[in-house]
């Protein structure tokens, strides 16, 4: 890949050590300018203002203002900026929120190696995009998810119910809860282990935490 001349970065992370730790790696590849840096991602938002750049590489999980509202407020303000995610997390749920709210390019983990991360700013500077593998199984595997629960198409009162066996009711018990008969729970509960695939209350609950019921 041709190296570009300079690509201006800023760097949001909410621990010190590791905005010292990429700026100090970083100062091998002298075709990447580290202009500003920052553990508060919006006090980085700021500066940007007064200080130009063409990536972002910004953690994710931020307290007070997260990577992603940084993400968002960034897109907003200055469209033409390219961000990057680095970060400790790569559920498929983040990544998602962080391309469909934020129109990042690019997501990598903090165990990524500074050659990686290097070649992901090159080639999102110069207009691709960069996900690593391990990211994309996990959006992947995020998106199957949705798409099996969508088709399960359990009702309101069938979510209601496995909530309830969550919690180790009695069929009794649910019954008296949701005001309906016992022998109405328990034709709730064969036509929810049969939409699930599962056959016991362990693998009823794995299930819809895996799906986001529970």
């Amino acid at each position: 890949m041709n190296k570009p001349m300079n690509i201006r970065l800023a760097i949001a992370d909410d621990h010190q050590i590791v905005i010292d730790g990429l700026c100090a790696a970083l100062k091998n590849f002298p075709f990447i300018t580290v202009n500003a840096t920052h553990t508060n991602g919006k006090l980085l938002l700021d500066n940007l203002k007064s200080i130009p750049v063409d990536v972002l590489l910004t953690d994710v999980m931020m307290p007070e203002f997260s990577g992603l509202e940084l993400a968002v407020a960034l897109r907003q303000e200055f469209p033409d900026v390219k961000i990057i995610a680095l970060s400790m997390s790569g559920t498929g749920l983040l990544v998602e929120e962080m391309i469909n709210k934020a129109g990042i390019e690019g997501y990598l983990l903090k165990h990524c190696g500074i050659d990686e991360l290097t070649d992901a700013i090159q080639k999102v500077f110069a207009g691709g995009h960069y996900f690593q593998p391990t990211v994309l199984d996990e959006l992947s595997k995020h998106i199957q998810l949705r798409i099996d629960t969508v088709a399960v198409r359990l009702t309101t009162r069938e979510k209601e119910i496995i909530a309830l066996m969550e919690k180790d009711c009695s069929n009794k018990q649910i019954a008296d809860v949701l005001y309906i008969s016992v022998r109405t729970v328990e034709t709730h509960r064969k036509n929810i282990f049969r939409k699930t695939g599962t056959n016991n209350l362990l693998g009823l609950v794995k299930w819809a935490y895996e799906h986001k019921i529970l």
